[in-house]
């Protein structure tokens, strides 16, 4: 009778457990596996968005100088009675009126306000012993002096240097008798809205070119038409001033000012 003998296997063990037959299983199992992420990988890879598009954010600043100003001064009269503060009022407008009116400044550009009338009083104290009391008690009432009236003087006009002179020199008028407190000019500039529209194609084209930039830095697209654009805040500062604000400055303080404005953009990317 024949017997079988068990020869070793690889590993000097018996030949039924020889484990390269699972070993092959497990390898082919994991060529399978890692073709199957590859395959993945260069799925993710290959497959673009349907839309590829690049945002940016164009500006544009320009100097500009007010061609109008807007000042004005403020007239007091106190008197009395309201009447003869009201006559004094009126005594100290046609100095002032007079006085403009001799530096070159147009009649229909000076424009009196409405007069206002405020009575005044005068506080008095005194000291004295109230009924069935031996301490000293002050006391404060208020007695009637009189009434003060006022007026304000508006002056509007395109001759920017005239009236700031005026507005420097009207002080002068104290030497008069004339009680007058001179405001601060304020300046604007009239031509805003054609000048906005000037700005923001500005702005446009800077956004374009900022956007074409960086795609030939980085490579790999070409700048296509644009999407969307929407205009950002817009900025009027007295000159070399880097303020700003959520809702946009409009300063009328400076004769010189800075117009600064934004567009957000968004283009489509080619090939």
């Amino acid at each position: 009778m024949e017997i079988m003998s068990e020869k070793p296997g690889l590993a000097g063990g018996p030949r039924w457990l020889d484990a390269r037959p699972l070993g092959l299983i497990a390898l082919a199992a994991a060529v399978v596996w890692s073709t199957a992420i590859a395959a993945g990988t260069w799925k993710t890879v290959r497959v673009r968005p349907e839309q590829r598009t690049i945002k940016v954010t164009g500006s544009a600043k320009k100097r500009i100088t007010s061609d109008l100003i807007q000042w004005q001064a403020v007239l007091e009269a106190h008197a009395p009675d309201r009447t003869a503060a009201y006559k004094l009022l009126h005594e100290e407008r046609d100095k002032a009126v007079a006085f403009l009116t001799a530096q070159g400044i147009a009649a229909g550009e000076i424009q009196p306000q409405s007069t206002t009338f405020e009575q005044e009083f005068e506080t008095v104290e005194e000291t004295k012993v109230l009924p069935g009391s031996v301490v000293p008690t002050k006391t404060a009432r208020q007695v009637p002096k009189g009434f003060v009236t006022r007026e304000v003087i508006v002056v509007r006009s395109s001759d920017v240097a005239r009236i700031e002179k005026a507005s420097r020199e009207i002080t002068s008028l104290l030497e008069q008798g004339v009680s007058i407190t001179s405001e601060p000019p304020r300046y604007f500039y009239t031509r805003l809205g054609e000048l906005k529209v000037e700005m923001l194609a500005a702005a446009g084209k800077d956004a374009r070119s900022r956007a074409d930039n960086i795609l030939k830095s980085a490579g790999g697209a070409q700048l296509g038409k644009l999407i969307t654009a929407d205009m950002g805040i817009i900025n009027i500062n007295p000159a070399n001033s880097t303020e700003t604000s959520e809702e946009g400055n409009n300063d009328t303080s400076a004769l010189d000012k800075d117009i600064i404005t934004i567009v957000h953009a968004e283009f489509n990317l080619d090939d």
